[in-house]
């Protein structure tokens, strides 16, 4: 396991609709793996989130690859 990219990701039930949040911020992971399927090219969303870092999107797809 990358126990780095698991801490990015956080499930607080009074954000984000009770859905995986990226490190406590108001956006959902979900969303960003949703705008990568759409072909959303990396740097588009990360100046759509100034708050993430590509680390962050990288969280996003070690999550959706878990078992």
């Amino acid at each position: 396991m990358n126990t780095e990219l698991d801490q990015r990701i956080t499930f607080n039930p009074r954000q984000c609709g009770g859905q995986a949040c990226i490190r406590g911020l108001r956006i959902r992971g979900t969303d960003i793996l949703e705008m990568l399927a759409q072909g959303v090219d990396q740097s588009e969303i990360l100046a759509d989130f100034p708050d993430l870092e590509a680390a962050d999107i990288l969280a996003c797809l070690h999550f959706a690859a878990k078992p």
